[in-house]
């Protein structure tokens, strides 16, 4: 299985029971939905910088093929 929908599957039941529990515990409706909208917020921040991370990593990854890539030409024809 691969680790970013693992990531994503467990971020998503964070979420849900976080939501859950907000949704039941009794406080007005106002209350209630400012802590969903700041712990929604909490959990799409979380979700960009994770997104970012991989993007980074990917691109990182990228790079060094086209590096190691044009070496290997490079020694290939001399």
């Amino acid at each position: 299985m691969n680790s970013s929908k693992v990531l994503l599957g467990i971020l998503g039941g964070v979420a849900a029971g976080a939501i859950a529990g907000i949704l039941f515990a009794p406080a007005k409706g106002s209350k209630t939905r400012q802590r969903i909208m700041n712990k929604g917020k909490g959990y799409a921040d979380d979700l960009k910088d994770k997104f970012e991370d991989l993007y980074q990593d990917v691109a990182d990854k990228y790079k060094k093929v086209v590096e190691d890539t044009r070496e290997m030409i490079s020694d290939h024809q001399q």
